[in-house]
């Protein structure tokens, strides 16, 4: 796979994925998960970082976030994996990498394609065969978008909610679990690498000013369509990524 992007751009939303060193299971353990979940809470306290989504499984983290500037996100992933990586390896006297060198970010334009990659989140423990349903598992962003919790709430649903479309936050989590249902009844489930693999996904027009907007960073990416959707993919990527 390319070296990971991980460029960002204010107002903007990126997935970002991370893998666990050589996909070990480092995550394996609910105690584990939840240790990610309770450092991504602190770096919403600390830096104020916008989380929409998130998926913490047994080898690998999503997360949707906007950028909101003054580089929060990157503050926020050093903070986070570095003392998820600290806390495990002091628990088990173990030395060593935890995390692959680098997250990967790609940006999502705020439409359809920004609620199709929130399920496509959603459903990761269902692709893997681990649940039946995104409600099952505890340490994803569904359950806290359907019920967000009074105390030590990670999401910012009302954000998330007016990102895609809606003015009242009920109406969005009515729509939400429809997404999922009609996700899960047609089969809509499986493995798409574009949302982790490419630089952006959306329209061409938001992919062509993704790309004109990231610069040199950019110079060897293309610009093609793929699924109903535009795509600035990495060279020599054919997105049949497994997360």
């Amino acid at each position: 796979m390319p070296r990971a992007n991980r460029h960002f751009l204010p107002g903007h939303v990126w997935h970002i994925t991370h893998r666990c060193h050589q996909q070990a299971f480092l995550l394996k353990f609910a105690h584990d998960r939840q240790c990610y979940l309770r450092w991504l809470f602190e770096a919403k306290k600390r830096f104020g970082l916008c989380v929409l989504n998130y998926m913490v499984t047994s080898n690998h983290v999503h997360l949707l976030v906007k950028d909101t500037g003054a580089d929060i996100i990157p503050q926020s992933m050093q903070l986070v994996a570095g003392r998820t990586a600290q806390e495990f390896n002091h628990r088990k006297d173990r030395k060593g990498a935890f995390w692959e060198d680098r997250y990967h970010a790609t940006a999502i334009e705020t439409d359809d394609h920004l609620h199709r990659c929130m399920v496509y989140i959603d459903l990761n423990m269902v692709r893997a065969g681990v649940v039946q349903h995104p409600d099952l598992w505890t340490h994803g962003g569904y359950r806290e978008i359907q019920a967000p919790p009074k105390r030590y709430a990670i999401i910012n649903v009302p954000e998330l909610s007016a990102l895609c479309g809606f003015a009242r936050v009920s109406r969005f989590q009515e729509a939400h679990r429809g997404w999922v249902r009609a996700a899960l009844t047609r089969g809509k489930d499986a493995r798409d690498g574009r949302w982790s693999e490419a630089l952006a996904v959306g329209s061409k027009e938001f992919v062509d000013q993704t790309k004109s907007k990231l610069g040199i960073t950019t110079l060897h990416r293309s610009v093609i369509e793929t699924g109903g959707a535009y795509i600035l993919r990495e060279p020599n990527s054919a997105y049949t990524g497994n997360i």
